[in-house]
């Protein structure tokens, strides 16, 4: 939204088009290796393949990567609009919330929530749209009414930023998400077709909220905070209910990708450093705990960044410039060994 909001269609050619052409790199090429593999991390392929202390700065490097902290900040923006409290303790609550119901129930409450939430963001950004072209008109409204550079694929930005986030998109080839899920996957074709089917939905997504986000620029020209371009739309176009299910789809369509992060965040630091760290290799069943505690420690990181990093857009720049480079080929060329 907040990046809608300020450089309109080229939303879908910095964080549409790469990540599709990307995801299919994936599918094709990295998903069945990396179930064969069947291991639970990243850094367990790095120590794997490479050693320790490679194995130690990819964990470092997947920390940076998997930060919830824009969620964190999305899910703080939301609630202080629904109730009316302070930003800070708006994160602080969101996150508490949030955290609970993955500190009882792991991964499969991760997994169970998602599909539940799938179907929520999907209802909720399918309301807004017929409402906005009732009220105020179709794309000629949309064409009237925003300035022509937000209807250029560039949005007014230089080649150059274009190509930093194009780079960034490469973050699909290394995301600890993706692979998360290969290793969970019944078998290779599951995890290959999950994810091309994936690809599906994020384009017709992708499709509504960019629209959505359009309609606010038209409908609300000079947003001093455009992060609150969906919300602010809601408030202008929607009747009660649908308004509210229009925020139920907004807070679905965050946590599905919360959860994942913030569970991942916490696997990696008790799987990757305390449960290496202490060298209790033949306690498996200590892992569990050890997840909570990066539960825990995820959360309160992630709350400080969350309020250093005001921007969604900004957090995802810096998080992706700063781990990308340095994790990608040690990663990539694991799975080609000759």
């Amino acid at each position: 939204g907040e990046f809608t909001y300020k450089h309109g269609l080229a939303v879908w050619f910095v964080f549409g088009l790469p990540y599709y052409v990307f995801g299919a790199i994936f599918a094709f090429v990295l998903a069945g290796k990396v179930r064969r593999s069947k291991l639970f991390t990243i850094p367990d392929r790095l120590a794997q393949v490479y050693d320790r202390r490679t194995s130690f700065l990819g964990t470092i490097l997947t920390l940076i990567l998997v930060t919830p902290a824009p969620y964190f900040l999305m899910l703080g923006v939301l609630f202080q609009i629904i109730f009316g409290v302070d930003l800070k303790l708006s994160i602080v609550i969101s996150t508490l919330l949030s955290v609970s119901y993955l500190f009882a129930g792991g991964f499969r409450a991760d997994v169970y929530t998602d599909i539940f939430e799938f179907f929520l963001m999907f209802v909720g950004f399918s309301l807004i749209i017929p409402f906005a072209i009732v009220k105020y008109g179709g794309i000629n409204f949309i064409v009237s009414n925003v300035p022509r550079e937000v209807l250029t694929l560039t949005g007014g930005n230089s080649i150059q930023y274009i190509i930093a986030w194009f780079l960034i998109a490469v973050w699909t080839l290394v995301d600890p998400g993706f692979y998360q899920r290969c290793y969970a996957a019944r078998d290779e074709r599951t995890a290959k077709y999950g994810i091309l089917i994936s690809i599906l939905f994020w384009m017709i997504f992708d499709f509504m909220t960019m629209t959505a986000g359009l309609y606010s620029r038209a409908i609300l020209p000079g947003l001093e905070q455009p992060l609150m371009a969906y919300p602010l739309l809601a408030e202008v176009v929607l009747p009660k209910v649908a308004k509210g299910l229009f925020y139920i789809g907004m807070l679905a369509t965050i946590m599905s990708t919360l959860n994942t992060l913030v569970f991942i965040s916490a696997v990696t630091i008790g799987n990757d450093i305390i449960w290496k760290l202490k060298k209790t290799h033949n306690e498996v069943n200590k892992i569990n705990f050890y997840t909570r505690i990066g539960l825990i420690i995820t959360s309160v990181l992630s709350i400080l960044l969350a309020i250093y990093f005001p921007s969604v857009v900004d957090l995802w720049y810096i998080i992706g410039t700063l781990t990308i480079p340095g994790i990608l080929i040690p990663v990539i060329t694991s799975y080609f060994e000759s």
